[in-house]
């Protein structure tokens, strides 16, 4: 029962780091674009989906606060900080998502900058937060002693900017695969210098952990299986970059989503049986036995299932690109 909410908790990451991420990816691109057609036509391919992709970080949220508990207290006593600002980032740019089209056209600008500046912080504050999680918190028998300002370093906040460069990647890759003509080109030339700075960044990070001895360096070295992952990665890359030279726009986007499944993957296994590393393990983090059976009724069986059929339905409703006769206006 424990490994079956850990599965369910890493999918429902895995599904909110790719859905969330390219239409925070999207949110953030939408400060380069040059008119306001075009940022019209942005919010169009995410607007049928934008608030159902971020249910799963609710998901994910409930898994842990029901199935680990303990994990639940730890990381918001470490993250109190940044997870009010990643909330609020999300509570923003929704709120610009709804009040943006019914502005005046003279103040429209500032829900265009409520937009980018909260799809930047939500997406800042989650690669801080994964960036602390590498690096290591403070604990002291099991508590974490870190204060209010442990995850702050150099590291996280790189890390920080790190993802945001991966979601907006993500998000330019979404705009191929979803706009014609002057948006999908432009999202097309900004693809290969977003996937090089993305490249340095994972350089930069495996530098820096190889430097610092961080302790998850010694667990990708005494578990070589783990190179699968940047190995499946690297093929990504490479038909990233086919598609893009071919003007194809429906691989970028399986492609980055292949190589931010790998990047999770990688990291998730070299945590492991850690749920916080190198801290807590699943074991201790999980809650009692009756507790998980009884989430399995309703959460496992009814309502995770039910939501994938939800976003599968959805995602096949408004198909094809925007405004044609396949997708939607």
């Amino acid at each position: 029962m424990i490994l079956f909410w850990v599965a369910l908790l890493a999918i429902s990451i895995s599904i909110y780091l790719l859905l969330d991420g390219f239409d925070l990816g999207v949110g953030m691109l939408f400060a380069l674009a040059r008119s306001e057609a075009d940022r019209d036509t942005m919010l169009n391919t995410v607007a049928p989906v934008w608030d159902g992709n971020e249910t799963w970080l609710v998901v994910a949220g409930v898994i842990l606060w029901g199935a680990f508990p303990l994990v639940y207290a730890t990381l918001l006593s470490a993250f109190y900080l940044p997870v009010i600002i990643m909330l609020l980032g999300l509570i923003l740019r929704g709120v610009a998502f709804e009040f943006r089209h019914r502005a005046a056209p003279k103040y429209r600008w500032i829900w265009d900058v409520s937009l980018v500046g909260g799809s930047f912080a939500a997406s800042f504050m989650q690669g801080v937060t994964v960036g602390a999680l590498v690096q290591g918190l403070k604990f002291a028998d099991g508590v974490y002693v870190g204060g209010v300002l442990g995850w702050l370093s150099p590291f996280s906040l790189l890390c920080g900017i790190g993802l945001c460069l991966g979601y907006a990647l993500l998000g330019a890759s979404w705009l191929v695969q979803k706009c014609q003509s002057g948006v999908r080109d432009t999202a097309r030339r900004q693809i290969p210098g977003l996937a090089l700075a993305v490249l340095a960044f994972l350089i930069i990070v495996f530098a820096h952990a190889l430097i610092e001895n961080l302790p998850i360096m010694h667990r990708w070295l005494d578990r070589p299986y783990l190179f699968v992952f940047p190995a499946v990665g690297a093929v990504a890359a490479v038909v990233l970059a086919s598609s893009i030279l071919h003007h194809n726009d429906h691989w970028p986007f399986a492609a980055v989503a292949v190589i931010f499944v790998a990047a999770f993957g990688t990291l998730a296994l070299s945590f492991w049986p850690y749920m916080i590393p190198f801290a807590i393990t699943i074991d201790e983090a999980a809650a009692p036995h009756a507790s998980l059976a009884f989430m399995f009724w309703g959460e496992g069986l009814f309502v995770f299932p039910l939501m994938v059929l939800y976003v599968a339905i959805g995602y096949r409703v408004f198909r094809g690109k925007v405004g044609g006769t396949a997708g939607h206006h």
